[in-house]
């Protein structure tokens, strides 16, 4: 999808399929939204361009009463350029980047607003989240295609390389084979994790979860543990993380040099 969205921005910068009635109750909602912060506005203030003043509290994370005028603007602006052009499907190529770009910061915005800006009562929060769960919708998508390709794909790799996973997984991290018991209490405690990082959005690996939960049984089972297979993972799971950032930052800065 990072692929889909880096080459062929104009089809999946937003969800086109978002159409003309879903952009109707968008602007309801947006009209909804608009008021909404009416309330917390106080008087005599100006601010300049809604896109800066959004980014800037995003980064510093610091709420000034400007906000609430910037906010004001920004979802005006989306839910004007949305029923302009009917759908989602209809934004102009050269305009799409630039609304989707609108709708995130303003997404981003609001989350922090929960956090940092004024109290708001719970009517004027329900209708914030209503909003924010629209602007999700049309850019935080995955086509079914994609899903079903990523599935296949998945499923593919493992009938190739599933034996060199399942005998390091079951054979590599205890000094004994698993057991039923010990495969079924690593995955159980894999799936509540996974589970449960994702309901409050922390980004987690399932594949160093899986290692941890079955290390786990081995020591509860007291069957041993393989110190040079855990050492090895250790390091690959400490070098990932700079590796990873050092390799995308260079591919980053060659790319941006033939862009310009």
């Amino acid at each position: 999808m990072l692929i889909l969205v880096g080459t062929v921005p104009t089809a999946y910068a937003l969800n086109h399929a978002i159409g003309t009635r879903d952009v109707q109750t968008f602007a309801a909602v947006s009209t909804q939204m608009a008021n909404a912060l009416d309330a917390y506005k106080q008087p005599g203030l100006t601010f300049g361009d809604p896109d800066a003043e959004l980014q800037t509290f995003i980064s510093s994370k610091k709420y000034s009463p400007t906000l609430i005028y910037a906010l004001q603007a920004e979802v005006v602006n989306i839910s004007n350029e949305a029923t302009q052009y009917k759908s989602l499907a209809g934004v102009p190529q050269t305009m799409q980047a630039n609304v989707r770009n609108q709708m995130y910061i303003t997404s981003e915005a609001l989350k922090l607003l929960g956090k940092s800006g004024p109290k708001m009562s719970a009517a004027d929060t329900k209708i914030i989240s209503n909003y924010k769960g629209w602007l999700d919708k049309s850019t935080r998508f995955i086509p079914t295609w994609v899903k079903v390709a990523v599935a296949l794909a998945l499923g593919l790799g493992t009938m190739v390389g599933w034996k060199r996973i399942v005998v390091t997984v079951g054979e590599k991290i205890g000094e004994t084979h698993m057991t039923y018991a010990q495969g079924a209490s690593a995955e159980l405690v894999t799936m509540a994790t996974i589970l449960s990082a994702d309901s409050i959005g922390v980004p987690v690996s399932t594949t160093h979860i899986l290692n941890s939960a079955v290390a786990g049984t081995m020591a509860a089972n007291k069957s041993g543990l393989q110190f040079s297979t855990i050492r090895d993972i250790a390091i690959a799971w400490v070098l990932t993380l700079p590796a990873a950032a050092v390799l995308s930052g260079s591919l980053f800065y060659i790319f941006n040099m033939f862009a310009k």
